[in-house]
Protein backbone atom coordinates (compact mmCIF):
# COMPACT_ATOMS: atom_id res chain seq x y z
CA UNK A 1 0.00 0.00 0.00
CA UNK A 2 1.51 4.14 -0.30
CA UNK A 3 1.17 5.47 2.06
CA UNK A 4 1.64 8.16 -0.24
CA UNK A 5 -1.80 7.43 -2.00
CA UNK A 6 -3.57 6.66 1.94
CA UNK A 7 -2.93 10.47 3.01
CA UNK A 8 -4.24 11.70 -0.12
CA UNK A 9 -7.33 9.93 0.17
CA UNK A 10 -7.87 10.43 3.27
CA UNK A 11 -7.33 14.34 2.94
CA UNK A 12 -9.93 14.21 0.19
CA UNK A 13 -12.71 12.40 2.50
CA UNK A 14 -11.52 14.60 5.31
CA UNK A 15 -12.12 17.77 3.10
CA UNK A 16 -15.52 16.34 1.64
CA UNK A 17 -16.61 15.36 5.48
CA UNK A 18 -15.70 19.02 6.25
CA UNK A 19 -17.99 20.20 3.76
CA UNK A 20 -21.13 17.88 5.26
CA UNK A 21 -20.73 15.67 2.05
CA UNK A 22 -19.14 12.48 3.47
CA UNK A 23 -15.96 11.21 3.39
CA UNK A 24 -17.32 7.70 3.13
CA UNK A 25 -18.04 8.40 -0.75
CA UNK A 26 -15.00 8.86 -1.77
CA UNK A 27 -13.48 6.49 1.09
CA UNK A 28 -15.47 3.33 0.83
CA UNK A 29 -14.47 2.80 -2.99
CA UNK A 30 -11.15 3.72 -2.72
CA UNK A 31 -10.15 1.34 -0.35
CA UNK A 32 -11.87 -1.49 -2.23
CA UNK A 33 -10.49 -0.56 -5.35
CA UNK A 34 -7.31 1.01 -4.64
CA UNK A 35 -6.06 -1.34 -1.57
CA UNK A 36 -8.15 -4.82 -1.50
CA UNK A 37 -10.39 -4.15 0.82
CA UNK A 38 -13.70 -6.01 1.46
CA UNK A 39 -16.53 -3.58 1.54
CA UNK A 40 -17.16 -4.46 5.58
CA UNK A 41 -13.84 -3.90 5.93
CA UNK A 42 -14.15 -0.34 4.51
CA UNK A 43 -17.02 0.44 5.66
CA UNK A 44 -15.54 -0.32 9.07
CA UNK A 45 -12.65 1.73 8.58
CA UNK A 46 -15.05 4.42 7.75
CA UNK A 47 -16.75 4.41 10.44
CA UNK A 48 -13.71 4.82 12.84
CA UNK A 49 -12.82 7.22 10.13
CA UNK A 50 -15.61 9.58 10.65
CA UNK A 51 -15.26 9.85 14.27
CA UNK A 52 -12.50 12.36 14.67
CA UNK A 53 -13.20 13.75 10.88
CA UNK A 54 -16.45 14.46 12.35
CA UNK A 55 -15.35 16.19 16.02
CA UNK A 56 -13.01 18.37 14.14
CA UNK A 57 -15.52 19.79 11.50
CA UNK A 58 -18.16 20.04 14.64
CA UNK A 59 -15.98 22.29 16.38
CA UNK A 60 -15.41 24.17 13.45
CA UNK A 61 -19.49 24.44 12.63
CA UNK A 62 -20.28 25.09 16.28
CA UNK A 63 -17.94 28.20 16.52
CA UNK A 64 -19.33 29.48 13.75
CA UNK A 65 -22.69 28.89 15.14
CA UNK A 66 -23.93 27.06 11.66
CA UNK A 67 -25.96 24.18 14.04
CA UNK A 68 -29.15 23.99 14.45
CA UNK A 69 -29.55 22.94 18.37
CA UNK A 70 -33.27 22.51 18.23
CA UNK A 71 -34.03 19.24 15.85
CA UNK A 72 -30.32 18.13 17.06
CA UNK A 73 -31.72 15.88 19.89
CA UNK A 74 -34.45 14.47 17.56
CA UNK A 75 -31.57 13.66 14.62
CA UNK A 76 -29.62 12.13 17.59
CA UNK A 77 -32.21 9.69 18.68
CA UNK A 78 -33.22 8.34 15.17
CA UNK A 79 -29.25 7.71 13.95
CA UNK A 80 -28.50 5.92 16.75
CA UNK A 81 -31.41 3.64 15.86
CA UNK A 82 -30.49 3.81 12.29
CA UNK A 83 -27.11 2.99 12.73
CA UNK A 84 -28.06 -0.02 15.43
CA UNK A 85 -30.31 -1.07 12.58
CA UNK A 86 -27.93 -0.73 9.57
CA UNK A 87 -24.99 -2.35 11.66
CA UNK A 88 -27.23 -5.55 12.23
CA UNK A 89 -28.38 -5.49 8.40
CA UNK A 90 -24.56 -5.14 7.18
CA UNK A 91 -23.28 -7.39 9.37
CA UNK A 92 -25.63 -10.08 8.25
CA UNK A 93 -25.31 -9.24 4.53
CA UNK A 94 -22.90 -10.59 2.03
CA UNK A 95 -20.17 -8.13 1.14
CA UNK A 96 -20.78 -8.00 -2.82
CA UNK A 97 -24.58 -7.46 -1.88
CA UNK A 98 -23.50 -4.37 0.40
CA UNK A 99 -21.63 -2.90 -1.84
CA UNK A 100 -24.44 -3.43 -4.76
CA UNK A 101 -26.62 -1.21 -2.06
CA UNK A 102 -23.84 1.05 -1.58
CA UNK A 103 -23.04 1.78 -5.28
CA UNK A 104 -26.89 1.79 -5.99
CA UNK A 105 -27.20 4.77 -3.07
CA UNK A 106 -24.36 6.65 -4.51
CA UNK A 107 -26.03 6.38 -7.83
CA UNK A 108 -29.37 7.81 -6.78
CA UNK A 109 -28.03 10.20 -4.88
CA UNK A 110 -25.60 11.28 -7.65
CA UNK A 111 -28.46 11.41 -10.08
CA UNK A 112 -30.81 13.35 -7.78
CA UNK A 113 -28.33 16.52 -7.20
CA UNK A 114 -27.44 16.25 -11.09
CA UNK A 115 -31.95 16.95 -11.54
CA UNK A 116 -31.33 19.48 -8.43
CA UNK A 117 -28.87 21.37 -9.74
CA UNK A 118 -30.49 21.04 -13.79
CA UNK A 119 -33.33 22.43 -11.96
CA UNK A 120 -31.78 25.50 -10.80
CA UNK A 121 -29.71 26.51 -13.44
CA UNK A 122 -33.29 26.22 -16.18
CA UNK A 123 -34.80 29.81 -16.23
CA UNK A 124 -37.63 30.28 -14.53
CA UNK A 125 -40.97 32.18 -16.70
CA UNK A 126 -42.99 34.76 -14.03
CA UNK A 127 -46.12 35.66 -15.46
Amino acid sequence: MSIFLLIFVGVVAGVLSGLGIGGGVILIPALTMFFAQSQHAAQNINLLYFIPTAIFALIIHAKNRKIETKILPMMIVGGIIGAVAGSIIALNMQGDVLRKIFAGFLLVMGVAELAKARKQKTPQIEE
